[in-house]
């Protein structure tokens, strides 16, 4: 795909994807949806990609969420307009809801609002810079939130989402408080956001492929099993990317022991 919306650049099995619309706050429109869906069939079927850093071209946001003045153009309705084939659009933006189990670091700077829940709500490490603040705008506009709130509820307690939700542009989660409620895991200064992101997924890449998708899927598809379910689900996991006598790394020399363990004494 020629995309036109995202820049996309692999190297050292680390794909840095890049929102590129800073003219409209990087928020997204009908061809970007079209894009991430492409890249993230492409991340998950490329080898050479063990992990990817997704990030915003620089500005005021990361994503403001949908593009309304785009949605109200000519053709450039999210939606198909059949009520009864219409399935969400944002579903094409997460990795997750397109079966893409590659580790996903996001770097989040400024405003993050709306429907870029979708992307922070499915990516398995989320940064954030000094400067950056999450809401969700929909009832300030007098529409309904439920699916952005929802991804946010499985990062951040149920109250702090609520109190998101209903207070819409009324209020902003700083930095420090998206720290504290754990949803992100690291705040930094805005000139050091990118490198850092690349320095966690560099160290993400280094690991066997098999073994951090293999538990990037376990995991999120845990959420939606009951405890011993999943349990025993994960326990078939590890038999499938565990294959016996068929090691990937080698452990002894990783544990600086050379290839002989400790014994007792």
């Amino acid at each position: 795909m020629d995309y036109t919306t995202i820049l996309v650049d692999l190297d050292n099995h680390v794909a840095t994807v890049t929102i590129n619309r800073p003219e409209a706050m990087n928020s997204f429109n009908k061809q970007m949806l079209e894009e991430f869906a492409y890249l993230w069939r492409w991340v998950a079927e490329t080898d050479d990609v063990h992990v990817v850093v997704l990030r915003a071209a620089q500005g005021r946001a990361f994503s403001t969420g949908a593009d309304v003045k785009a949605t109200e153009e000519p053709g450039g309705s999210l939606f198909h307009g059949n009520v009864w084939t219409d399935a969400d659009p944002g579903e094409k933006l997460g990795p997750k809801a397109m079966k893409c189990w590659k580790p996903v670091v996001t770097a989040v700077h400024g405003m993050c609002a709306g429907g870029a829940f979708y992307w922070v709500g499915e990516s398995d490490i989320v940064i954030c810079s000094e400067d950056a603040t999450f809401f969700d705008p929909h009832v300030t506009y007098g529409l309904t939130a439920a699916l952005e709130p929802i991804h946010a509820t499985y990062r951040m307690p149920l109250g702090d989402v609520l109190r998101m939700t209903l207070l819409g542009n009324d209020e902003r989660i700083t930095a420090y408080t998206a720290l504290r409620l754990g949803l992100v895991t690291e705040v930094v200064p805005l000139e050091e956001l990118w490198d850092r992101a690349q320095q966690l997924a560099t160290k993400i890449a280094a690991k066997p492929p098999a073994a951090i998708q293999g538990s990037t899927r376990a995991i999120w598809e845990s959420l939606d099993l009951p405890r011993s379910v999943a349990l025993a689900t994960g326990l078939k996991y590890c038999q499938v990317g565990n294959p016996v006598s068929v090691p990937q790394v080698d452990r002894w020399a990783l544990m600086g022991k050379g290839k002989t363990p400790y014994v007792l004494r």
